[in-house]
């Protein structure tokens, strides 16, 4: 019996083309006539949104927000919001990846005490078996389970965000030991490292 792996490839850089593009047609579709505020949450929205974006067959404007959650309770703190009012806008929320529930419910409660027209959410991944709060989420990309996902955006102490491919971490011990079995997987062309 082999030693089990450490890290693999979950989601091809074409799949996520793939993917985006329909979801970039979808919302087109779905706020035809409409210029709706595309608000991006940072960090780790940012190469998600910026492709959604150029999916997009409609006019819209593009925001940022970065939130930061702490404490046992998940408090959530907003370090840097919107630039424009949101108010009377239809707004589309841009996560990376919804996992416990907890920060896009804060979120969009913010948004609805700015009265905003019309709220919806797009993730990347949603991680539904860890939810804590039941939330909305009108377009996803993929659903995935409790693994810990780096590239497209996510990263673990700054690396690997700029992947274009969405690799698991399957043993996290491991992986943190050597976070550069990654880089090396990678560089040696196989999709899977032991």
């Amino acid at each position: 019996m082999g030693v089990e792996p450490v890290v693999t490839e979950v989601v091809t850089s074409e799949a996520l083309s793939a993917r985006v593009a329909e979801l970039g047609a979808e919302i087109s579709a779905d706020y035809a006539g409409k210029t709706p505020v595309v608000v991006g949450v940072l960090n780790a929205a940012l190469l998600f949104l910026a492709d959604l974006v150029r999916a997009f067959e409609m006019r819209h404007e593009a925001e940022f927000l970065a939130v930061t959650r702490f404490g046992e309770g998940g408090r959530v703190r907003i370090n840097m919001d919107t630039s424009v009012s949101l108010q009377g806008r239809d707004v589309l929320l841009v996560e990376d990846l919804v996992d416990t529930g907890l920060t896009l419910s804060f979120l969009r409660e913010l948004f609805e005490t700015r009265q905003v027209a019309s709220l919806r959410t797009v993730t990347l991944i949603d991680k539904a078996p860890r939810r804590i709060v039941d939330v909305p989420l009108e377009y996803r990309g993929f659903e995935v389970g409790e693994e810990f996902l780096l590239g497209y955006g996510l990263d673990y102490s700054g690396r690997y965000r700029n992947l274009d491919s969405l690799w698991a971490v399957l043993d996290f011990g491991r992986f943190t030991a050597d976070p550069g079995v990654l880089q090396r997987t990678i560089a040696s062309g196989d999709r899977v490292a032991p």
